[in-house]
């Protein structure tokens, strides 16, 4: 790594370090890589950079101090295997979501299952899903316009399908009823946010529904919340009366994160 480059990293850490970032560092490096074109874990065999690349790094690094997302400074997140595209208007993949695709690929689904993400937004959990079972058809549901503009392009070259549409709407889907295998969802569902409501919970009864709706006899559900709304979310499940096999569980650090169900009538 050239002195310049060094420096101008050791500078961007201590500034995202004074405005309160806790990856500083890592932030500071993702962005240099990002715009040298490289790999973070390469940065120390890069050619001396020029001056456009300082004046794009500095501009970044001021962005990322004022809160902008790392991810919609580079374009990018990971999620699982998955590289994704993404950036203002879409939610960001959490690390959090991938206990759900954890779960979700170790359950046991017929040949061509039919699945069905509830709030794709850039597509995370439809795509990782259709990569595991290849021959499955999936359908990713959102309201977003913007969403699905990532969705669609991250999902380009795939059979993924995407429908923008308002979970509550009652005619959603309805020639799939009773006849999906697998039901996800990561709603919005931050407290206090702008579609988490007051207590997180504004969604996740209409996703509920319309699960126990589209769902076969037997089929899974998962639905990801807040951490401290597990408990609401179990009860919301159970007072459909059409789930069993309901089970609150832990993201990969530990905190409460969803609950799965199973519905009725199907083998256990």
């Amino acid at each position: 790594m050239t002195t310049r480059l060094r420096s101008a990293i050791d500078s961007a850490t201590t500034l995202l370090a004074d405005a309160g970032i806790d990856s500083a560092r890592y932030d500071a490096e993702e962005l240099a890589a990002h715009f040298a074109g490289t790999e973070r874990g390469r940065l120390s065999l890069l050619r001396p950079p020029d001056d456009s690349f300082f004046d794009h790094y500095n501009s970044a690094v001021a962005a990322r101090s004022r809160r902008v997302p790392l991810q919609h400074l580079t374009g990018t997140a990971a999620f699982g295997q998955l590289t994704l595209s993404v950036g203002p208007g879409v939610f960001i993949p959490r690390p959090e979501t991938e206990a759900i695709l954890e779960w979700a690929v170790a359950q046991t689904l017929p040949v061509k299952p039919v699945v069905v993400d509830v709030c794709t937004g850039s597509g995370a959990l439809a795509l990782a899903l259709a990569r595991h079972w290849p021959d499955a058809r999936v359908i990713g549901i959102d309201d977003s316009d913007a969403a699905l503009d990532y969705a669609r392009r991250n999902a380009a070259g795939t059979r993924v399908e995407f429908v923008c549409a308002d979970v509550t709407d009652s005619g959603l889907l309805t020639e799939l009823d009773g006849q999906v295998d697998l039901v996800v969802s990561n709603p919005p569902y931050v407290p206090h946010a702008v579609f988490g409501g007051p207590d997180g919970m504004a969604v996740i009864p209409a996703v509920t529904r319309l699960a126990g709706r589209l769902l076969r006899p037997g089929g899974l559900f998962a639905v990801e919340h807040d951490d401290t709304t597990s408990s609401n979310t179990a009860e919301t499940i159970i007072s459909t009366e059409l789930f069993g096999d309901i089970v609150a569980r832990t993201d990969l650090a530990g905190r409460p994160r969803f609950v799965t169900a199973r519905t009725k009538g199907g083998r256990s």
